[in-house]
């Protein structure tokens, strides 16, 4: 499947070096494209990504770790805040899945991620406009990934319009109602059809790796 040109949502966040989009029709799809994404990635490397609840997120973090080889359930850390996920090869990059959906930056502190960021694979839900530059400081390099359904156009969108954080992206109050992706079933996401918006910041990331199915 290649990528959708006519599909060009505008940059969320200033700098990005490029973009492109790709058509997911279902959740082999989406599995796919993790697969090919994570065969991109080394130690280091920041992936935030975004979407509404039900997009997809947790079954493509799922898939990811999966590619990447690592150990344990890869499942929704909303309650948690962040998981660790060991690999099982000394020489491939473990994998850390957060989810900022119910934090600010004062929580994202707490975490320490930038101590295992060097040696991991660092998959950040929820964290447009909060993690990068706490995490990489200016200048730093990261992929935005973001996972948009006919029924999601706005996935930082959701929750409480009157919760607003820095960059104006609207995120939930803490007296929220909470939802998580447990909702996330095979059912949901097997004929629902989704687009993929992958963006690149920073040098690393300078140029677009062109990940597409054949």
């Amino acid at each position: 499947m290649s990528p959708a040109p006519d599909a060009q949502p505008a940059a969320p966040l200033p700098g990005q070096n490029w973009q492109h989009s790709t058509e997911l029709a279902d959740l082999e799809a989406t599995e796919a494209y993790a697969q090919q994404l994570a065969a991109q990635l080394q130690p280091g490397d920041l992936l935030v990504l975004t979407g509404g609840l039900g997009a997809g997120k947790t079954t493509f973090t799922k898939a990811l770790g999966k590619a990447l080889g690592v150990e344990g359930q890869v499942s929704s850390p909303t309650f948690v805040l962040s998981r660790i996920h060991r690999n099982r090869e000394d020489t491939s990059p473990d994998l850390v899945h957060v989810d900022t959906y119910r934090t600010d930056a004062e929580g994202l502190e707490s975490l320490d991620l930038a101590a295992h960021l060097a040696e991991s694979v660092v998959v950040i839900e929820w964290g447009r406009a909060l993690v990068e530059e706490a995490l990489l400081g200016t200048g730093g390099s990261w992929l935005d990934l973001e996972l948009q359904t006919p029924e999601l156009e706005n996935p930082e969108t959701q929750g409480d319009d009157d919760a607003e954080t820095p960059m104006g992206v609207s995120r939930p109050s803490t007296g929220a109602e909470i939802q998580t992706d447990f909702s996330e079933s095979e059912e949901d996401i097997l004929g629902t059809p989704r687009l993929a918006v992958l963006r690149g910041y920073g040098p690393r990331w300078e140029s677009d790796p062109q990940i597409s199915f054949a």
